[in-house]
């Protein structure tokens, strides 16, 4: 069991151009309370094939962390365009945020990310070199979502039984000695007569 899910992500400055920094709130609900920082981290990834060229944007420290729904505003650098194979620029990207606790990473939410020129004659006849300047990007709104099962080190709060809780909160039930039967099983009102 996750002590904290993720409730949503949203990007407050989408679309926005590519050199623009990244910024965006996330909603999170933790059902127990962390002494420790959760680790938020923010990667940007050019080509899926090659995990040295993986840029950490930014990452922040988020704690100690009280019972309830939370939210926080994080903003990471935009990528540096050096370190991005020319044929990757252009097109489909990924933006990866992940949380950790303990070094642990717990999820891992990853969007897609569309990069191309803010207008339509250097989309048919690209610039050589590179206008960074006039890229714009889009990040797509349905991420994928992976969670891993850590070790938290706390404990969520168990939920009372069923039966105590019922018990609880259930009216007093009236004793069988509170009832006058017949023999036949039928209620009496007390005042009947006795069979002769």
């Amino acid at each position: 069991m996750s002590i904290v899910t993720i409730r949503n992500v949203e990007f407050l400055n989408n679309p926005a151009r590519f050199l623009d920094p990244y910024h965006f709130r996330v909603t999170f609900e933790c059902i127990a309370p962390l002494p420790e920082d959760l680790e938020w981290r923010l990667i940007y990834v050019a080509s899926p094939g090659n995990e040295e060229l993986d840029q950490e944007l930014d990452d922040c420290l988020v704690g100690p962390v009280p019972v309830g729904v939370n939210a926080f505003e994080f903003e990471g650098s935009a990528p540096n365009p050096s370190k991005i194979p020319p044929e990757d620029v252009l097109g489909v990207a990924a933006l990866i945020l992940t949380g950790s606790y303990k070094d642990q990473e717990f999820v891992r939410v990853g969007y897609y990310q569309n990069t191309e020129y803010d207008n339509e004659e250097m989309k048919e006849a690209l610039p050589d070199p590179i206008r960074f300047d006039r890229l714009v990007r889009d990040i797509n709104q349905k991420p994928r979502v992976t969670r891993f099962q850590i070790k938290w080190d706390i404990s969520p709060p168990q939920p009372r039984s069923a039966v105590a809780a019922g018990a609880a909160n259930s009216a007093a039930v009236p004793s069988a000695d509170d009832l006058d039967e017949d023999n036949d099983g039928t209620e009496s009102s007390g005042d009947s007569k006795p069979a002769s």
